[in-house]
Formats: C-alpha cells, sequence, structure tokens
C-alpha cells in the first residue's frame, strides 16, 4: 500500500466518523423533540458505512496502484443514514401540548447515556485515523532523508 492509498484511505474514515458524530449531535439536540415535520417524535438516527469500491477515492485524479477485486485498504464511506429500531417511549406528562387523551407523550427514543458511548466510539476512530496519516506522513518523511 502506497503512501498516499493511506492517507486516502485514513482519510475516508475521517469523514465517515465526522458525519457520524454529525448524526450523534443532532440525535442529542432532538433527545426531547415531541413534535416533527413528519408529525410524531423524533427519531434515534444511526449511520450504516460500507466498504468503499477501489475505484472511489477522495484524492482527486488517484488511481490504486494494484488494482484487484480483493484489495483491502480502500476505505470506507457513508453508505446510508437511517432511523433506528425502536419505538418511542411512553411519558406520562398530561400538562404537556402533545399529550394524548390519557396524558402520555411521545417523546423519542434517543437514550443520551447511549448516543455519549457511540460519541466517544466516533471520537476514538477520528483519532485513530487522524493518526495513521501522522504515520503516513512520518514514513514519506523518513523516506525521502534516505534518498537525500
Amino acid at each position: 500500500m502506497g503512501m498516499f492509498r493511506a492517507i486516502d484511505t485514513a482519510g475516508s474514515g475521517l469523514t465517515a466518523e465526522r458525519t457520524r458524530m454529525d448524526v450523534i449531535s443532532d440525535n442529542l439536540a432532538n433527545a426531547n423533540t415531541t413534535r416533527t415535520e413528519d408529525g410524531g417524535p423524533y427519531m434515534r438516527k444511526v449511520v450504516q458505512f460500507e466498504p468503499r469500491q477501489e475505484n472511489e477515492s477522495l484524492l482527486t485524479g488517484f488511481k490504486p496502484s494494484t488494482p484487484s477485486k480483493q484489495q483491502l485498504g480502500n476505505g470506507v464511506r457513508v453508505r446510508a443514514i437511517t432511523e433506528a429500531d425502536g419505538d418511542p417511549r411512553h411519558v406520562y406528562e398530561p400538562e404537556h401540548p402533545d399529550a394524548n387523551d390519557e396524558g402520555y407523550v411521545l417523546k423519542p427514543n434517543v437514550d443520551p447515556a447511549k448516543e455519549m458511548v457511540d460519541m466517544i466510539t466516533a471520537t476514538r476512530a477520528y483519532e485513530a485515523n487522524v493518526s495513521s496519516i501522522d504515520s503516513a506522513k512520518k514514513m514519506f518523511n523518513e523516506a525521502l532523508q534516505i534518498a537525500r
């Protein structure tokens, strides 16, 4: 795997984890949203990743040096952002404007503790990709020093 390919692969991970962090932030921001444009409470969203195809690259004009259908290290991309499984929570708040006849309000299926764990996981994955890019840059610089 070449140096630029390593940076491109890690860069795809950075982009995907940033999207994941954005979705987690949306989930936390809407943890108490009981009314959306679609009607009903906000529903938790999740990001689904998939491997990139061998001809995809973040670097313009970059082509892998050894094309192969079974090649590893092509990176990752966001396949979809979907609603998570689960039903809204029923909370008894008869004074709430969105309460039904029995006094229950449908609240989002967002668990702030789970979102924080997901945020920490996404942050760690982001940091790992940054470290990978830094390592590739250091190796490239060392190779240039040898050539002097």
